[in-house]
């Protein structure tokens, strides 16, 4: 066999393939494959740790909507007990307005009442009066004369003695 004919050149490259392929193999495989699987292994805790913030974030959002259910909850109850207050002294309001409207009422026919009765008494007290003064002018009239007065005087005692 001639090293140098086209034959030999295939032996050649064969034999220069495999000590290339030992070699690589030995020296370079080991290296790339070890990268390789560190990158493999690099980017699949990537993914995890992805995932993992994905769902924290989804845990995080469904508390962010159960806080914010809540606090819509605590504030509808809060404007409801407001609504029940804000009634209850607009109620309590109307009453006490009526209580005092009914008590000014009551003072003010008590008051009428009063004045009603004075007017009364001091109408009777002027009647009287008028009464008397007319009276003393009648009798003075009528009793002018002397049998008269005797008269009335009879009169009178028979009524007293009577009565």
């Amino acid at each position: 066999m001639n090293l140098t004919h086209p034959e030999s050149l295939i032996f050649w490259t064969i034999i220069v393939f495999i000590i290339t392929l030992f070699l690589l193999t030995k020296y370079a495989w080991k290296p790339i494959l070890n990268a390789v699987k560190q990158r493999e292994k690099s980017i699949n805790d990537a993914l995890a740790s992805a995932e993992e913030a994905k769902k924290e974030m989804a845990n995080l959002k469904a508390d962010n909507e159960k806080l914010l259910n809540e606090a819509r909850a605590e504030r509808d109850e809060i404007l409801k007990e407001a609504r029940a207050i804000k009634d209850r002294i607009v109620t309590e309001a109307k009453e006490e307005a009526h209580r005092e409207g009914q008590k000014i009422i009551a003072q003010a026919k008590t008051t009428i009442e009063n004045e009603k009765k004075a007017a009364i008494i001091d109408l009777k007290s002027q009647v009287a009066s008028l009464s008397l003064e007319i009276a003393q002018k009648v009798v003075k009239t009528e009793l002018s004369e002397k049998t008269k007065q005797e008269q009335l005087i009879n009169n009178l005692l028979k009524e007293v003695t009577l009565n």
